[in-house]
């Protein structure tokens, strides 16, 4: 495994890679950093494939809506979650969802009659491709700033790059979400 640091406006992102597809895109100081990588990682900046992320992060930053499926991805995982993160791709930018609906859309994908949201907000968490994978645009189904291992603040950050209505979100008083 691989890394190559990548220096935002928000923050250093360490990006890891198999030297093929992104396993992770984690923020400085974020919750569970590294926590999907068990092996040593030996820094190689040359690689095309963190080349390619680095350019997209540089777009993504400058406005231009990078597609996520220009990047090849593999975070590392169990099927639900990487069910959930492939549902996060979905949310077009510039937008929000709350983790009822990625619920709803899971519970049906799996045949279920219904999934809990908080089942949805552990593998929301649980992300390893920060911003790639935009979990930063699911909210609490009252608005709620809720549910980012990078910070609220760096969610703030991100959806007002992307432009999103701040107007009927905010950040929670008290609770584990902070």
């Amino acid at each position: 495994m691989y890394y190559s640091n990548y220096l935002s406006p928000l923050c250093t992102i360490t990006l890891a890679s198999d030297g093929n597809s992104i396993a992770a895109a984690w923020m400085e100081g974020q919750k569970y950093y590294g926590g999907t990588v068990s092996e040593a990682l030996t820094e190689k900046n040359d690689l095309p494939v963190f080349t390619a992320a680095k350019n997209w992060l540089d777009r993504y930053f400058n406005g231009q809506k990078p597609s996520v499926n220009e990047l090849p991805l593999a975070p590392y995982g169990n099927d639900f979650r990487r069910e959930v993160w492939r549902a996060l791709c979905e949310i077009p930018y510039g937008e929000v969802t709350v983790y009822g609906n990625i619920a709803k859309k899971i519970a049906v994908k799996m045949n279920k009659s219904r999934m809990s949201a908080q089942a949805i907000g552990g593998a929301v968490g649980h992300n390893p491709i920060s911003i790639i994978i935009p979990c930063h645009r699911v909210v609490g189904a009252n608005g709620s700033l809720t549910g980012y291992a990078g910070g609220i603040d760096k969610k703030v950050k991100l959806l007002e790059y992307e432009g999103v209505d701040m107007t009927h979100l905010h950040v929670p008083v008290k609770g584990s979400a902070l």
